[in-house]
């Protein structure tokens, strides 16, 4: 398999410091040796251009989303990165950054296959708006924006419009949700399992489920965002919005190993590795060994 990395130093969605270090970070810790160890020949595409711009300055586009169009600019950018690496049968592994990203690798995702699907494996749904989202920080809204909800400049990111169909979004280990979210959630009828349904459903049955729900539909590609929030906070320390009662490493494992081996999967986000809360750089190994894991077993 070609896969293109791509780097996202984007600390604007989560409004903290940190997660801009990630790629350097797992660079240093020789992913790209990790990931040709598996058969895969590896691109290493660089980082993306994040424009600066001063604090003061984080509300100067709207009054409840900070850095907005810088972001926008980002995602952008991004999106037409993934599109061509998709156009070109490569895989585009991005490497963030915050969960902002994710809005513009589903953009690209979007423009490059009619039909596809995300699954989003992370402790928050990330499906605020403008109006639910208490903080102001992107990386809690890009899927909302991909489904085509929220403020029009991210949701028309890349091209107008909706990016996925709200029921083609799975959403594992969603545990920490906004009222907003929850509303959204009912309204929507969107497919979300926190850790206890993953459990009480079984690991691979929960797979087998959403797996045959995807091939029901004819998806022809599916995108896999993981945040490591999605593993329990205990296991976590850096990433940004630790929570706890997530699922452990062996657990993240199954449900991975079970997705990409679906053979569906077309391209990814890893996120919200946070470098300057790491503990003696256990969050970015463990970033290293899930990312070996998932393509130890992409064919």
């Amino acid at each position: 398999m070609d896969i293109n990395l791509i780097g996202v130093p984007i600390f604007y969605g989560a409004d903290k410091r940190g997660p801009e270090y990630a790629p350097a970070k797992l660079r240093d810790k020789q992913v790209v040796s990790v990931l040709s160890k598996h058969n895969h020949k590896i691109y290493d595409l660089g980082n993306l251009n994040v424009p600066e711009t001063k604090e003061y300055n984080k509300f100067y586009a709207h009054h409840n989303l900070k850095y907005v169009q810088q972001i926008v600019e980002v995602n952008t950018n991004l999106a037409h990165m993934v599109y061509t690496s998709l156009k070109a049968e490569s895989f585009p592994l991005i490497i963030g950054g915050d969960h902002s990203v994710g809005l513009g690798s589903i953009s690209g995702v979007s423009k490059a296959y009619k039909n596809f699907a995300v699954i989003w494996m992370d402790a928050h749904a990330d499906i605020n708006t403008q109006d639910t989202s208490g903080s102001g920080n992107i990386h809690g809204m890009p899927l909302a924006e991909a489904m085509g909800l929220g403020y029009h400049d991210l949701v028309n990111v890349y091209f107008e419009g909706q990016k996925v169909s709200p029921e083609n979004v799975f959403i594992l280990g969603a545990r920490d949700l906004d009222d907003g979210e929850k509303a959204l959630i009912k309204e929507k009828n969107l497919n979300v399992y926190s850790p206890e349904k993953i459990r009480e459903k079984g690991l691979e049955n929960l797979v087998n489920e959403i797996v045959q729900e995807i091939k029901d539909r004819n998806i022809e590609a599916v995108h896999l965002s993981f945040d490591m929030d999605f593993i329990d906070s205990k296991y976590v320390p850096g990433t940004g919005t630790p929570v706890s009662e997530g699922m452990n490493i062996e657990e993240t494992k199954v449900l991975i190993k079970s997705i990409v081996e679906t053979k569906l999967v077309k391209s990814m986000d890893l996120v919200e590795l946070n470098t300057l809360l790491d503990k003696d750089d256990v969050t970015a190994d463990l970033a290293i060994d899930l990312l070996d894991w998932t393509f130890k077993h992409m064919r």
